[in-house]
């Protein structure tokens, strides 16, 4: 997750994607934000906590949040709404309505935009659909433009079209994952697919499920060599993984992930092309029915994380944060926290990772995200369509 995302037109999608193209659309009543009265003041830094929490808007059960360049504000929502805001919250527009299956942990999930943006418009995004053999993850993108005949500044996401669906599809309403990372090079792009709680997909070379991708922009596999010469799916770069919800790179290239674990073992990982990271062969954790997992530390031929939690935080979103309004944090990753309604920070030194802080945030934190300012920005996870607060995290004058 790059510090900008994208944003885009209020657009509602009438049909289902067919295998890559284009999704029809026609225009979305944009929704208002309540009155600015109705916007929270800033409150104090609290208790323990070395930041201002100021919260901006309510949200119904959102997922993902991104920033465009020029600081507006990109969120989507578990039901299929993506919704474009003002840099302080108060004002916004549903820019498109994607048809999803938002059944258990499936809806429209994470937004990215193009390393093009500024020229392009184009903003790539991920949802849940049901298809042939059950239901996946999709990847697809679009872009955003003013509406036609619209006023002000109303927007339209439109050009919709899919680039790359999860292999198999399979039953079952959890583990997606569908978070997305753009490469330095500008290229490419990686793309997190879950096992979907089936466990041996994750290790199955012929399956998606379970890996990290590598992609180009138009959805083209482009995964390990070394790894497509051994038969696997020619999008693989890195396998045995769970339900991977965080994805980004550092300065200096790495790419970070993190996912959950089964009962306890939620990871950080070091992503490295071709390697195995071993569920559901090795854990930290166990199975939930009280099944043991052997640990990382019995198969060292296996990529062991680079930190773990057990008691699990079950993590969400995931940055690198690189902004100037905490120095102190720079390189470091901060990630969302669900049932430890946490903001979690994990020192970084290089190649290395140790935990640092865990602050007690008071709501399950779906999405992390650095603004354009340095300020770090969360997203609370509201449970299907209840609210979840955007909140603004500044450092104290």
């Amino acid at each position: 997750m790059s510090p900008f995302r994208s944003l885009i037109p209020a657009v509602a999608l009438l049909a289902a994607c067919n295998s890559g193209g284009e999704l029809e659309a026609q225009p979305g009543p944009a929704r208002p934000v309540p009155a600015a009265t109705t916007v929270p003041a800033p409150a104090p830094t609290q208790a323990g906590k070395p930041f201002v929490v100021q919260p901006v808007a309510d949200l119904e059960s959102p997922w993902a949040l991104a920033f465009l360049p020029e600081g507006r504000i990109l969120v989507t929502e578990q039901a299929g709404q993506m919704l474009l805001l003002s840099a302080d919250g108060r004002r916004r527009q549903v820019v498109a309505t994607i048809p999803v299956d938002s059944a258990g942990q499936g809806g429209l999930m994470d937004v990215v935009p193009a390393p093009d943006f500024a020229t392009s418009g184009r903003v790539y995004f991920s949802y849940s659909t049901a298809g042939d053999g059950g239901k996946g993850v999709v990847l697809a993108r679009g872009r955003l433009r003013a509406a036609e005949g619209g006023n002000g500044g109303e927007m339209r996401l439109g050009e919709i079209e899919a680039l790359f669906r999860a292999t198999p599809f399979v039953s079952g309403d959890g583990h997606y994952s569908g978070r997305i990372a753009f490469a330095p090079d500008g290229q490419h792009l990686f793309f997190t697919n879950g096992e979907r709680q089936k466990f041996d997909p994750a290790q199955d070379p012929k399956a998606t499920l379970g890996k990290v991708l590598r992609l180009t922009l138009d959805g083209k596999p482009a995964g390990d060599p070394g790894l497509t010469a051994r038969g696997f799916h020619p999008a693989v770069w890195s396998y045995g993984h769970r339900n991977l919800l965080g994805l980004a790179f550092d300065a200096q290239g790495n790419l970070w992930e993190q996912e959950m674990g089964p009962k306890g073992g939620d990871e950080v990982n070091l992503i490295v092309a071709g390697k195995n990271y071993g569920y559901p062969l090795v854990s930290d954790g166990d199975h939930y029915d009280g099944r043991p997992i052997p640990r990382h530390a019995t198969r060292p031929d296996l990529e062991a994380p680079k930190v773990s939690w057990n008691p699990v935080i079950s993590p969400g979103g995931l940055i690198v944060y690189s902004g100037a309004m905490f120095p102190q944090w720079r390189g470091d990753l901060f990630i969302g926290g669900l049932s430890s309604k946490a903001l979690i920070r994990v020192d970084v030194n290089g190649t290395s990772a140790t935990k640092g802080d865990q602050w007690d945030m008071g709501a399950r934190i779906r999405d992390v995200e650095q603004g354009p300012d340095g300020a770090i920005w969360v997203i609370e996870d509201g449970a299907q369509g209840s609210q979840g607060r955007l909140l603004k995290l500044t450092a104290p004058r």
